[in-house]
């Protein structure tokens, strides 16, 4: 007597955790998901230990130095802390965010660190900035990780068609550019005594940030459909 043939059952994926959830979740906008890549999760991990680190240390300078530019790279290095665990969150089973409110967030939070970044360097403009040797050492630092974790999350995001994460990705990529004219500015006031040359720079970095956003509000990053 012949037997019913079975359906085949589904095998877990080797290639790791969730990596089904992701097709799915990118597909649809409406359902949250579930199941956290490891390099994500690495990559994600390390970008808030980095940022923790590197707000303290440069409100830290910022306040021994005077310096508003630090400031408001410290700033960026917190609206960083806070657009990776948005992106975290659309993982986490237990506070799963749908993917669509993720990426209305990520637009918001760089639309918040343009305003912050121009609010602050029009207020340093002309102010007195003392040398920081710890404000030169903490740029100097993010200048030479943030541009390679910011390639890694652009892969990650291709890879996984995610737009807040490709936000977070500019992110990380804008705040190696502040970092890159915050040093700038540090240096020039230490030789020269030159207080405004990191103002005009950073203020360069406003309408990035403003383009960024407004593409990610859209759903145009990272080559995600609509």
């Amino acid at each position: 007597m012949n037997r019913p043939r079975q359906a085949p059952m589904n095998t877990p994926s080797k290639s790791g955790i969730g990596e089904g959830c992701h097709e799915a979740c990118c597909a649809s906008d409406a359902s949250p998901c579930v199941g956290l890549p490891r390099q994500l999760g690495w990559l994600q991990g390390i970008t808030l230990v980095w940022m923790a680190v590197e707000c303290g240390g440069s409100l830290v300078a910022s306040f021994q130095a005077h310096s508003t530019a630090l400031l408001a790279f410290g700033a960026d290095s917190l609206v960083e802390m806070l657009s990776a665990t948005v992106v975290l969150l659309q993982f986490l089973p237990w506070f799963p965010l749908r993917k669509a409110h993720a990426d209305r967030t990520a637009a918001i939070l760089l639309y918040a660190l343009a305003i912050v970044v121009a609010g602050i360097a029009a207020l340093a403009w002309g102010s007195p900035v003392e040398t920081s040797c710890l404000g030169m050492g903490i740029t100097a630092a993010a200048l030479v990780a943030m541009p390679a974790l910011a390639a890694l999350k652009r892969r990650q995001a291709r890879r996984l068609n995610n737009r807040a994460l490709a936000a977070d990705a500019t992110q990380s990529a804008t705040c190696a550019y502040l970092a890159a004219v915050t040093l700038a500015g540090l240096v020039a006031n230490s030789l020269w005594h030159i207080s405004w040359v990191d103002t005009v720079a950073a203020l360069a970095a406003v309408p990035i940030l403003l383009v960024e956003g407004r593409r990610t509000w859209r759903g145009e990053g990272c080559g995600c459909g609509g």
